[in-house]
């Protein structure tokens, strides 16, 4: 009845995305803790959705597929989202503005590269796994800018202020600069799964 695929890896993937658009509603109507917690909650769906899909079997329609809106979702989930998040948080100053216009660019013109990677590879990287990523992988914000927030609670408003653009300046960077980052495996799931719910306790036990 519907376009598309609708297998375990990409309906995560779409949950994803869904926790993504309830967290900018509810930055918009000033529900800023929650929001966060949405983002976290995107990437951790994020984090997983790869993993199901390699354990899934799949045609190569709809790997492809995966690939595409995996990226698509990124874009509004770990580009827009964060940008999103720094307005509702009244960071909105020339600087700022200019700091989102790089952010959005490099998240966008590292996951059009990478696209554009596993079109052109796609047998090859049927073959050979890859290990490492090159740059820092979008979905990172989704850990680094809930821990800049939860240090709020232990700063000056006035640090934070400062901290909250330079933080998505020097991950924008990240995203495109040409630097070999290891793929996480299976201890470094359990890691960063421990580290999310540690940021969502944080903001839950601030927002008491």
């Amino acid at each position: 009845m519907f376009i598309g695929f609708y297998g375990a890896s990409v309906v995560l993937t779409y949950i994803g995305l869904s926790f993504s658009v309830v967290g900018m509603v509810l930055a918009f109507l000033g529900h800023i803790p929650i929001a966060i917690m949405c983002l976290i909650l995107s990437g951790v769906c994020d984090m997983f959705d790869g993993t199901i899909a390699r354990a899934c079997k799949r045609t190569d329609d709809e790997k492809k597929f995966g690939v595409q809106i995996d990226s698509l979702a990124d874009t509004v989930c770990f580009g827009v989202f964060p940008v999103i998040l720094g307005i509702c948080m009244g960071f909105t100053s020339r600087f700022n503005i200019l700091i989102y216009i790089i952010y959005v660019l490099a998240a966008v013109i590292r996951l059009a590269y990478f696209n554009v990677l596993s079109e052109t590879s796609f047998e090859k990287r049927k073959k050979e796994k890859v290990s490492y990523f090159h740059g820092l992988p979008v979905t990172s914000i989704a850990i680094i800018l809930p821990f800049t927030y939860n240090l709020n609670i232990f700063m000056n408003q006035g640090v934070f202020v400062k901290a909250y653009p330079l933080v998505m300046l020097s991950t924008a960077i990240l995203f495109v600069i040409n630097i070999k980052i290891k793929k996480p495996t299976g201890m470094w799931y359990v890691i960063c799964s421990i580290l999310a719910a540690i940021e969502i306790a944080i903001i839950s036990a601030a927002m008491r």
